[in-house]
C-alpha cells in the first residue's frame, strides 16, 4: 500500500489582509450548493484575531494541534491531528491558533444564502470586518485570474 505524504510547503498560502498568525488556501468553492473548503495554517503558539463563526463549519485537523481560545485568551479546547468537528453557527467570539507546531485545519463551511461566514472583531468585540461566501468567490476569482 502506498503512503501519501502531505507537504504544506506545496500549498499556495495567502495572508488574509493584515491579520497576523494565519494564512489560508481555498481548495474548492461549490458556488451552487454554497460550500467552501479552505485550508487554514495557524502559527505555532500564536492566537489569531478575535472572530465569530456565523455559519455551519465542519473542521478536520490535518496536521498539528488546533487550539481554540476564549475571547480573553484562555485555552478552551485542543484538537489533535485527525480530529473532526461539526460546529453550528455561534455568536460566541473566540480565537484560534496552533499548538507546539503550526496547525493545518480544513474548514468546510456551509453558509445559507445571506448568512455571514465570519465577523472579525477587535479586542472589545466591535466588528472590524464581515466575511461572506461572495467575498471568498471574489478572492478565488482574482487568484485564478493571475494563475
Amino acid at each position: 500500500m502506498a503512503h501519501a505524504h502531505f507537504d504544506p510547503d506545496t500549498i499556495d498560502w495567502q495572508p488574509f489582509g493584515e491579520f497576523p498568525h494565519f494564512t489560508f488556501a481555498i481548495q474548492h468553492l461549490d458556488r451552487q450548493q454554497r460550500i467552501a473548503d479552505i485550508l487554514f495554517r495557524f502559527e505555532a503558539g500564536k492566537q489569531i484575531v478575535l472572530h465569530r463563526h456565523l455559519a455551519l463549519n465542519h473542521t478536520f485537523v490535518v496536521k498539528g494541534e488546533h487550539c481554540i481560545y476564549e475571547s480573553d485568551g484562555r485555552l478552551r479546547e485542543r484538537r489533535p491531528t485527525g480530529s473532526y468537528t461539526v460546529s453550528p453557527a455561534s455568536r460566541e467570539p473566540h480565537r484560534e491558533g496552533g499548538g507546539a507546531t503550526d496547525a493545518i485545519v480544513l474548514f468546510s463551511m456551509r453558509p445559507q444564502p445571506g448568512e455571514l461566514l465570519y465577523e472579525i472583531l477587535d479586542n472589545h468585540e466591535n466588528v472590524l470586518a464581515e466575511v461572506t461566501f461572495e467575498m471568498l468567490m471574489a478572492i478565488e476569482d482574482a487568484r485564478l485570474a493571475v494563475a
